[in-house]
Protein backbone atom coordinates (compact mmCIF):
# COMPACT_ATOMS: atom_id res chain seq x y z
CA UNK A 1 0.00 0.00 0.00
CA UNK A 2 0.95 3.11 -0.97
CA UNK A 3 0.43 6.77 0.48
CA UNK A 4 -0.06 9.54 -2.45
CA UNK A 5 2.51 11.94 -0.70
CA UNK A 6 6.14 11.68 -1.56
CA UNK A 7 9.46 13.52 -3.32
CA UNK A 8 11.76 12.21 -5.85
CA UNK A 9 14.70 13.58 -7.76
CA UNK A 10 16.96 11.75 -10.62
CA UNK A 11 19.96 13.54 -12.79
CA UNK A 12 21.93 12.13 -15.71
CA UNK A 13 24.85 13.28 -17.34
CA UNK A 14 26.09 13.30 -20.60
CA UNK A 15 29.01 14.75 -22.86
CA UNK A 16 29.26 17.43 -19.86
CA UNK A 17 24.85 18.12 -19.91
CA UNK A 18 23.16 17.36 -17.06
CA UNK A 19 19.44 16.39 -16.79
CA UNK A 20 17.21 17.19 -13.66
CA UNK A 21 13.38 15.73 -12.67
CA UNK A 22 12.21 16.33 -9.97
CA UNK A 23 8.89 14.93 -8.74
CA UNK A 24 6.62 16.29 -5.95
CA UNK A 25 3.16 14.51 -5.22
CA UNK A 26 -0.07 15.59 -2.94
CA UNK A 27 -3.24 13.81 -2.33
CA UNK A 28 -5.80 13.98 -5.33
CA UNK A 29 -9.04 11.77 -5.84
CA UNK A 30 -7.97 11.34 -9.34
CA UNK A 31 -4.80 11.29 -11.19
CA UNK A 32 -3.39 14.74 -12.42
CA UNK A 33 0.38 15.26 -13.57
CA UNK A 34 1.15 18.45 -14.44
CA UNK A 35 4.59 18.82 -16.15
CA UNK A 36 7.23 21.76 -16.59
CA UNK A 37 9.58 20.95 -19.31
CA UNK A 38 12.46 23.10 -21.51
CA UNK A 39 10.93 24.21 -24.90
CA UNK A 40 13.44 22.84 -26.72
CA UNK A 41 12.06 19.35 -24.63
CA UNK A 42 8.66 19.99 -25.03
CA UNK A 43 8.36 17.10 -27.82
CA UNK A 44 9.17 14.44 -24.71
CA UNK A 45 5.82 15.65 -22.45
CA UNK A 46 4.30 12.80 -23.52
CA UNK A 47 6.50 10.20 -23.31
CA UNK A 48 6.56 11.37 -19.47
CA UNK A 49 3.66 11.55 -18.74
CA UNK A 50 3.06 7.80 -19.90
CA UNK A 51 6.26 6.70 -17.93
CA UNK A 52 4.77 8.32 -15.18
CA UNK A 53 1.04 6.87 -15.34
CA UNK A 54 2.66 3.59 -15.52
CA UNK A 55 4.16 3.78 -12.14
CA UNK A 56 1.13 6.58 -10.16
CA UNK A 57 -2.22 5.95 -10.12
CA UNK A 58 -3.58 8.54 -8.04
CA UNK A 59 -2.47 11.90 -6.84
CA UNK A 60 -1.28 15.77 -8.26
CA UNK A 61 2.12 15.14 -9.35
CA UNK A 62 4.38 17.83 -10.06
CA UNK A 63 6.80 17.04 -12.52
CA UNK A 64 10.18 19.71 -13.10
CA UNK A 65 12.46 18.74 -15.69
CA UNK A 66 15.78 20.70 -16.38
CA UNK A 67 18.33 20.58 -18.56
CA UNK A 68 21.78 22.77 -17.63
CA UNK A 69 24.76 22.49 -20.34
CA UNK A 70 28.25 22.09 -18.96
CA UNK A 71 31.36 22.92 -19.45
CA UNK A 72 32.10 20.83 -22.65
CA UNK A 73 28.68 21.93 -23.77
CA UNK A 74 29.25 25.53 -23.20
CA UNK A 75 31.02 26.73 -26.65
CA UNK A 76 28.04 27.55 -29.50
CA UNK A 77 27.85 25.54 -32.55
CA UNK A 78 28.18 26.81 -36.00
CA UNK A 79 26.75 25.22 -38.77
CA UNK A 80 29.17 25.63 -41.78
CA UNK A 81 27.68 24.19 -43.88
CA UNK A 82 24.75 26.53 -43.71
CA UNK A 83 26.37 29.25 -43.05
CA UNK A 84 27.99 28.86 -46.86
CA UNK A 85 24.75 28.18 -48.57
CA UNK A 86 23.37 31.56 -46.73
CA UNK A 87 26.78 32.99 -48.41
CA UNK A 88 25.62 31.65 -51.61
CA UNK A 89 22.33 32.52 -51.72
CA UNK A 90 23.17 36.49 -50.69
CA UNK A 91 25.76 36.34 -53.28
CA UNK A 92 23.15 34.92 -56.12
CA UNK A 93 20.86 37.49 -54.84
CA UNK A 94 23.41 40.62 -55.10
CA UNK A 95 24.30 39.48 -58.38
CA UNK A 96 20.54 39.33 -59.82
CA UNK A 97 19.49 42.76 -58.04
CA UNK A 98 22.59 44.57 -59.35
CA UNK A 99 23.41 46.03 -55.96
CA UNK A 100 26.99 46.52 -54.74
CA UNK A 101 27.18 46.49 -50.88
CA UNK A 102 29.47 43.94 -48.45
CA UNK A 103 28.70 40.51 -47.52
CA UNK A 104 30.03 40.31 -44.09
CA UNK A 105 30.51 37.42 -41.72
CA UNK A 106 28.43 39.24 -39.39
CA UNK A 107 25.60 39.26 -41.21
CA UNK A 108 26.01 35.81 -42.05
CA UNK A 109 26.51 34.64 -38.60
CA UNK A 110 23.27 36.41 -37.68
CA UNK A 111 21.26 33.91 -39.87
CA UNK A 112 19.14 31.65 -38.23
CA UNK A 113 20.61 28.60 -37.72
CA UNK A 114 24.08 28.91 -38.14
CA UNK A 115 25.12 29.68 -34.45
CA UNK A 116 23.46 27.27 -32.16
CA UNK A 117 23.29 27.50 -27.69
CA UNK A 118 23.67 24.80 -26.05
CA UNK A 119 20.57 23.75 -25.66
CA UNK A 120 19.42 24.61 -29.15
CA UNK A 121 21.77 21.79 -29.98
CA UNK A 122 19.56 19.25 -28.41
CA UNK A 123 17.60 16.71 -30.23
CA UNK A 124 14.26 14.98 -28.75
CA UNK A 125 15.75 11.49 -30.14
CA UNK A 126 19.08 11.79 -27.69
CA UNK A 127 17.85 13.74 -25.31
CA UNK A 128 15.23 11.19 -24.24
CA UNK A 129 17.56 8.31 -23.10
CA UNK A 130 19.01 10.51 -20.50
CA UNK A 131 15.50 12.39 -19.34
CA UNK A 132 13.99 8.45 -19.28
CA UNK A 133 17.04 7.94 -16.87
CA UNK A 134 16.75 10.76 -14.72
CA UNK A 135 13.09 10.20 -14.23
CA UNK A 136 13.11 6.94 -13.91
CA UNK A 137 15.79 7.50 -10.34
CA UNK A 138 13.02 10.25 -9.68
CA UNK A 139 10.27 7.28 -9.35
CA UNK A 140 12.21 5.15 -7.66
CA UNK A 141 12.53 7.47 -5.16
CA UNK A 142 9.24 9.08 -5.03
CA UNK A 143 7.74 5.05 -4.89
CA UNK A 144 9.77 4.26 -2.03
CA UNK A 145 8.85 7.83 0.18
CA UNK A 146 5.00 6.51 -0.72
CA UNK A 147 5.49 3.09 0.06
CA UNK A 148 7.62 3.82 3.65
CA UNK A 149 4.34 6.23 4.19
CA UNK A 150 1.88 4.07 3.28
CA UNK A 151 3.26 1.61 5.52
CA UNK A 152 2.76 3.75 8.62
CA UNK A 153 -0.60 4.28 7.46
CA UNK A 154 -1.41 0.98 7.28
CA UNK A 155 -0.40 0.11 10.60
CA UNK A 156 -2.64 3.05 11.80
CA UNK A 157 -5.31 1.98 9.52
CA UNK A 158 -4.95 -1.72 11.29
CA UNK A 159 -4.98 -0.01 14.91
CA UNK A 160 -8.05 1.62 13.98
CA UNK A 161 -9.84 -0.86 12.31
CA UNK A 162 -9.12 -3.04 15.25
CA UNK A 163 -10.93 -0.84 17.66
CA UNK A 164 -13.63 -0.74 15.38
CA UNK A 165 -14.06 -4.70 15.43
CA UNK A 166 -13.83 -5.65 19.08
CA UNK A 167 -16.56 -2.63 19.71
CA UNK A 168 -18.82 -4.36 17.21
CA UNK A 169 -18.11 -8.15 18.78
CA UNK A 170 -19.07 -6.54 21.98
CA UNK A 171 -22.43 -5.49 20.13
CA UNK A 172 -23.02 -8.87 18.84
CA UNK A 173 -22.45 -9.86 22.54
CA UNK A 174 -25.20 -7.33 24.01
CA UNK A 175 -27.37 -7.52 21.00
CA UNK A 176 -29.54 -11.16 22.90
CA UNK A 177 -30.31 -9.26 26.38
CA UNK A 178 -31.98 -6.41 24.48
CA UNK A 179 -34.67 -8.37 23.75
CA UNK A 180 -34.63 -10.20 27.16
CA UNK A 181 -34.61 -6.42 28.49
CA UNK A 182 -37.65 -5.05 26.61
CA UNK A 183 -39.94 -8.47 27.82
CA UNK A 184 -38.99 -7.41 31.45
CA UNK A 185 -39.68 -3.99 30.70
CA UNK A 186 -42.47 -4.36 28.98
CA UNK A 187 -44.08 -7.26 31.70
CA UNK A 188 -43.41 -4.52 34.02
CA UNK A 189 -45.28 -1.27 32.33
CA UNK A 190 -48.40 -4.29 32.26
CA UNK A 191 -48.20 -4.78 36.33
CA UNK A 192 -47.54 -1.18 36.77
CA UNK A 193 -51.11 -0.50 34.63
CA UNK A 194 -53.19 -3.17 36.52
CA UNK A 195 -53.57 -5.19 33.89
CA UNK A 196 -54.14 -9.01 33.76
CA UNK A 197 -52.16 -10.57 30.80
CA UNK A 198 -50.11 -13.71 31.81
CA UNK A 199 -46.48 -13.65 29.90
CA UNK A 200 -48.17 -16.64 27.68
CA UNK A 201 -51.13 -14.00 26.45
CA UNK A 202 -51.19 -14.06 22.42
CA UNK A 203 -50.67 -9.79 22.42
CA UNK A 204 -47.65 -9.80 24.41
CA UNK A 205 -46.15 -12.73 22.67
CA UNK A 206 -46.92 -10.94 19.37
CA UNK A 207 -45.68 -7.83 20.78
CA UNK A 208 -42.18 -9.26 21.87
CA UNK A 209 -41.62 -10.97 18.77
CA UNK A 210 -42.56 -7.89 16.60
CA UNK A 211 -40.08 -5.84 18.56
CA UNK A 212 -37.87 -9.29 17.86
CA UNK A 213 -38.15 -8.85 14.16
CA UNK A 214 -37.21 -4.72 14.28
CA UNK A 215 -34.62 -4.97 16.47
CA UNK A 216 -32.99 -8.08 15.15
CA UNK A 217 -29.35 -6.71 13.93
CA UNK A 218 -27.65 -10.31 13.17
CA UNK A 219 -27.49 -9.40 9.43
CA UNK A 220 -25.55 -6.26 10.11
CA UNK A 221 -23.54 -7.58 11.95
CA UNK A 222 -22.43 -10.41 9.90
CA UNK A 223 -22.09 -8.33 6.77
CA UNK A 224 -19.96 -5.96 9.14
CA UNK A 225 -17.62 -8.76 9.93
CA UNK A 226 -17.03 -9.54 6.11
CA UNK A 227 -16.45 -5.98 5.21
CA UNK A 228 -13.89 -5.65 8.21
CA UNK A 229 -11.87 -9.11 6.77
CA UNK A 230 -12.13 -7.39 3.51
CA UNK A 231 -10.71 -4.02 5.03
CA UNK A 232 -7.89 -6.06 6.68
CA UNK A 233 -6.90 -7.87 3.49
CA UNK A 234 -6.43 -5.09 1.35
CA UNK A 235 -4.30 -3.35 3.94
CA UNK A 236 -1.59 -5.99 3.37
CA UNK A 237 -2.13 -5.49 -0.89
CA UNK A 238 1.24 -3.99 -2.77
CA UNK A 239 -1.07 -1.96 -4.89
CA UNK A 240 -2.92 0.47 -5.36
CA UNK A 241 -6.13 0.41 -3.02
CA UNK A 242 -7.27 3.42 -2.25
CA UNK A 243 -10.37 3.73 -4.05
CA UNK A 244 -11.72 0.30 -2.61
CA UNK A 245 -11.23 1.23 0.81
CA UNK A 246 -13.35 4.45 0.32
CA UNK A 247 -15.98 2.27 -1.02
CA UNK A 248 -15.54 -0.32 2.18
CA UNK A 249 -15.71 2.51 4.50
CA UNK A 250 -18.95 3.89 3.19
CA UNK A 251 -20.19 0.17 3.50
CA UNK A 252 -19.09 0.01 6.98
CA UNK A 253 -20.80 3.78 7.73
CA UNK A 254 -24.07 2.40 5.96
CA UNK A 255 -24.00 -1.09 8.39
CA UNK A 256 -23.30 1.02 11.27
CA UNK A 257 -26.09 3.63 10.64
CA UNK A 258 -28.65 0.77 10.27
CA UNK A 259 -27.36 -1.32 13.03
CA UNK A 260 -27.77 2.30 15.59
CA UNK A 261 -30.95 2.55 14.20
CA UNK A 262 -32.14 -0.67 15.06
CA UNK A 263 -30.67 -1.55 18.30
CA UNK A 264 -32.88 -0.15 20.98
CA UNK A 265 -30.10 -0.10 23.64
CA UNK A 266 -28.21 2.65 25.22
CA UNK A 267 -25.10 0.92 25.81
CA UNK A 268 -25.42 -0.32 22.08
CA UNK A 269 -25.85 3.18 20.52
CA UNK A 270 -23.04 3.97 22.26
CA UNK A 271 -20.68 2.00 21.06
CA UNK A 272 -21.98 2.52 17.54
CA UNK A 273 -21.37 6.26 17.85
CA UNK A 274 -17.49 5.18 18.88
CA UNK A 275 -17.36 2.70 15.86
CA UNK A 276 -18.69 5.89 13.77
CA UNK A 277 -16.19 8.49 14.94
CA UNK A 278 -13.28 5.85 14.11
CA UNK A 279 -14.28 5.13 11.14
CA UNK A 280 -13.97 8.87 10.33
CA UNK A 281 -10.87 8.89 11.11
CA UNK A 282 -10.21 6.39 9.15
CA UNK A 283 -12.15 7.76 6.37
CA UNK A 284 -9.94 10.52 6.52
CA UNK A 285 -6.61 8.88 6.24
CA UNK A 286 -7.51 6.81 3.13
CA UNK A 287 -7.54 10.06 1.84
CA UNK A 288 -4.31 9.65 1.73
CA UNK A 289 -3.67 6.55 0.55
CA UNK A 290 -3.07 5.75 -3.29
Amino acid sequence: MRSMTGYGRGQSVFQGAKFTVELNSVNRKQSDVVINIPRELAELEPRVRDAINAEVTRGRLTVVIAFHAGATTQSLALDSKLARTYHRAMLDLKNELGVGGEITIETILRAPGVLKAPEEQLSVDSAWPHVEAALGEALADLLKMREHEGAHLAKDLGKRLKIVRDAAKKVGKLQPGVLKRYRQNLQERIQRAGLDLSLDDERLVKEVVVFADKSDISEELTRLDSHFEQFAIHLGKNEPVGRTLEFMCQEIGREFNTLGSKANDVEISQLVVTCKAEMEKIREQIQNIE
